[in-house]
C-alpha cells in the first residue's frame, strides 16, 4: 500500500486510507451491567461510505484530488479524527471506496464532522497517514449527527458542503454534496432454536455446546459437580438440519488415549433433533429502515408545596390534613427540602429561569433526553404538556397544552419545548396536587390511536418531577392499561425529595404493577431515574440506563409479537 491515490477514471483501485479507533469503544462494564439484567447493550457497528458531487475545481490544469477526512465532535465542540479516505485522482465527483467503521451508540448524539480536500499534486506519492492537512486546499465541509445518517429509510444522507468562511460568518455558500451512506456490519442476523434428545443412556443427561465446530456433550449430572462424560457428538448446523428432517439419530462417542495414540469408542447411544428452526433476530437499526419511529412526548411538573417546617412552597399537604396536623404528617413524611418548585423569579426553585442562561434541572432533563430522541422522529413535532397548575382565570388543570392553545399540544422540536416552558412559567400559577394520571392517559390515548391507524411508532413520555405522587392507585391503573401499547415512560425525579413512590412504578424490584381491579400490568413500561444520581454516577443524563431500557422495552414488546418485526421491516 505505498501510495494514496485512486485513479477514478481507471479502475478506481483504492489504496492507503486511515480508520481511527474513536466512536469504536464500547464500555463493558456497563454492557454486561446491563446484560446481567436481561438488557442488550445498545450498540451496533456502522461502516459508513462516501461519495461527493460538484466539488470545486482548485487545479489549473485538470480537476482537483479529494480526499475526505472524518472527525468526531466532542462536547466541548473539540474535533478528534477517526479516519481518512484515500485520493481520488482527477475527479470533481468522487466515489471513495475506503470506508470507516463506528459504534453507534444510540444514547448519544454522536456529531460528525466532514472535510473534504484536494491534495496537492506533489503529495501523490505520499501516505494519506502522514499528509499534513493544512498544505493541501480546503474543498469543504459538512456536519451531522450520525443518528441523522441511519434513521433515513435508505440509510443515504445528502449533506451541503460549506466553505470554511461561510462556516465561520453564518452565510451557507455551497461548494458541492457530500452523501454518506451507512450500513450495519452484522455477519448473520439467523438465530437457530434446537430440542436435541438423546437414547440408550444410562442416566438422565444434560447438554452443552461449545465453539465451532459444533460439539455437542452429553453428561451424568453429579450434585459435586464433578460431571461424567457419556457422549459427544461433533456436527455441524447442517448436519443437525438433516437429523432432523430424517428424523434419524446420531451415535455419540468417546475419545480415549491409549499410550500417544487416541481412539474412538461409537457409542450404542443416539442424539436426535426434535426440533430446529432458525429464525431472524432483527436489531434496532432494522426496525429504523423499515421506517418505525420513536415519538418523543413531554410532561412537567408545575405543583407547588407549603412546608409547614420553613414555611417554603415545597410540600404539598393533602386534602385530608387539617392544618394543626401537618407539621406532624409533615415529620413522618419528609424532610425539608432545599430546594423545589415555586416562584421561577428565585434562585431556590428547581423553575428558577437564570438571566444567566444557565438551565435549571427541568430543562437540563428536556434537552438532555430530547436532543437523543429527536433524531428518530420524523416530524420533531413533540405532545408537550404541563400538569398541577392553575391558568390564568380557570381551575387547576392536571394536563394542560403547555403551548398555550386549546385545540393542539405539540411544539416544534425542542427548542419549542424550552420556549413553551418558559412562557407557561409567566402564565400559569403553580398549584397541586401532583397527579399522573391524566397526563400517562393523554399519552395512552396517541399511542393507542396510532396502532389503530396501522402507525409505525414507539412512543417515550417524559415525566419531569419533583416530588410524590398523589393519585399513586389511579397512576397504577392507567400504567396497566397502558402497558399494551408501544409506551414507554420514563420519570426523571428532580430535587432533593422522597422518591419512593416513584421506584414503586418503576417494577424493577419486584411484582409487575396490578390495576384496581386486579389486571395485572403486561409488561413494565417505566423507567424512574433521580436526576441527582445521574448527574453524579454519570455525568450526564443520557450516560444512564435509560436509553437502554427504552429500547429493550422496544424489542421485547416487538418479541411478543403484538407488533410483529415482519411489519415493520421492509
Amino acid at each position: 500500500m505505498g501510495n494514496c491515490c485512486s485513479d477514478y477514471a481507471g479502475a478506481r483501485t483504492a489504496i492507503g486510507g486511515t480508520a481511527g479507533s474513536l466512536l469504536n469503544q464500547t464500555n463493558d462494564a456497563v454492557d454486561n451491567f446491563f446484560k446481567s439484567r436481561g438488557y442488550q447493550g445498545l450498540f451496533s457497528q456502522i461502516e459508513l461510505s462516501f461519495s461527493a458531487s460538484g466539488l470545486r475545481d482548485r487545479d489549473v490544469l485538470s480537476k482537483s484530488d479529494p480526499i475526505m477526512v472524518l472527525y468526531a465532535k466532542g462536547k466541548n465542540g473539540a474535533l478528534e479524527e477517526i479516519g481518512r479516505t484515500e485520493v481520488v485522482l482527477n475527479s470533481l465527483n468522487p466515489t471513495w471506496i475506503t470506508k470507516q467503521t463506528l459504534t453507534y451508540h444510540f444514547e448519544v448524539v454522536q456529531v460528525l464532522v466532514f472535510r473534504v480536500y484536494d491534495v496537492d499534486t506533489q503529495f501523490h506519492n505520499a501516505d494519506v497517514k502522514i499528509l499534513k492537512l493544512e498544505e493541501q486546499q480546503f474543498l469543504g465541509e459538512a456536519t451531522c449527527a450520525l443518528s441523522e445518517i441511519i434513521t433515513k429509510s435508505d440509510g443515504s444522507l445528502t449533506l451541503d458542503l460549506l466553505r470554511q468562511d461561510s462556516i465561520r460568518s453564518g452565510d451557507s455558500q455551497k461548494c458541492g454534496k457530500l452523501k454518506v451512506h451507512a450500513e450495519e456490519c452484522v455477519g448473520s442476523k439467523t438465530t437457530v432454536e434446537l430440542i436435541l434428545r438423546c437414547s440408550d443412556l444410562e442416566y438422565r443427561d444434560l447438554f452443552s455446546k461449545s465453539e465451532s465446530p459444533l460439539i455437542i456433550e452429553c453428561y451424568n449430572f453429579n450434585t459435586n459437580g464433578k460431571h461424567d462424560l457419556l457422549g459427544k457428538v461433533q456436527t455441524s448446523l447442517v448436519e443437525l438440519e438433516k437429523l432432523y428432517s430424517g428424523g434419524q439419530g446420531e451415535n455419540l462417542f468417546l475419545s480415549a488415549s491409549v499410550g500417544h495414540d487416541s481412539q474412538t469408542k461409537v457409542l450404542k447411544s443416539r442424539l436426535f433433533v426434535d426440533k430446529f428452526s432458525e429464525n431472524i433476530q432483527y436489531t434496532f437499526l432494522d426496525y429504523l429502515a423499515g421506517g418505525f419511529e420513536l415519538n418523543f412526548m413531554v410532561a412537567i411538573d408545575f405543583t407547588v408545596r407549603l412546608c409547614p417546617v420553613c414555611l417554603r412552597e415545597h410540600l404539598w399537604i393533602p386534602q385530608n390534613v387539617i392544618p394543626e396536623d401537618a407539621i406532624q404528617f409533615y415529620a413522618l413524611t419528609s424532610s425539608c427540602l432545599p430546594a423545589s418548585n415555586g416562584n421561577s423569579r428565585l434562585p431556590d426553585s428547581l423553575h428558577y429561569i437564570d438571566p444567566s442562561g444557565r438551565p435549571n434541572a427541568y430543562q437540563r432533563a428536556i434537552v438532555e433526553v430530547g436532543e437523543v430522541l429527536q433524531f428518530y422522529d420524523s416530524d420533531k413535532r413533540f405532545p408537550t404538556w404541563g400538569f398541577g397548575a392553575r391558568p390564568i382565570d380557570g381551575p387547576v388543570s392536571h394536563c394542560f397544552n403547555l403551548n398555550g392553545s386549546s385545540n393542539y399540544c405539540e411544539v416544534e422540536g425542542i427548542q419549542g419545548i424550552m420556549m413553551a416552558y418558559a412562557s407557561a412559567l409567566l402564565n400559569v400559577s403553580l398549584a397541586g396536587p401532583t397527579l399522573f394520571g391524566p397526563v400517562i392517559n393523554n399519552a395512552a390515548l396517541i399511542a393507542s390511536q396510532s396502532v389503530a391507524n396501522g402507525g409505525r411508532k414507539y412512543f417515550v413520555l417524559l415525566i419531569i418531577t419533583d416530588g410524590v405522587v398523589t393519585d399513586l392507585q389511579e397512576t397504577k391503573d392507567a400504567l396497566v392499561k397502558a402497558s399494551d401499547l408501544p409506551l414507554s415512560i420514563l420519570i426523571v425525579g428532580v430535587g432533593g425529595a422522597d422518591f419512593k413512590e416513584m421506584e414503586i412504578l418503576d417494577a424493577d424490584k419486584g411484582d409487575r404493577l396490578e390495576s384496581s381491579s386486579g389486571r395485572v400490568a403486561s409488561r413494565d413500561i417505566v423507567q424512574f431515574v433521580p436526576f441527582r444520581d445521574v448527574q453524579s454516577r454519570w455525568g450526564n443524563f443520557s450516560s444512564a440506563s435509560t436509553s437502554s431500557r427504552i429500547t429493550y422495552s422496544i424489542f421485547s414488546l416487538h418479541a411478543e409479537q403484538k407488533y410483529p418485526a415482519k411489519s415493520l421491516v421492509m
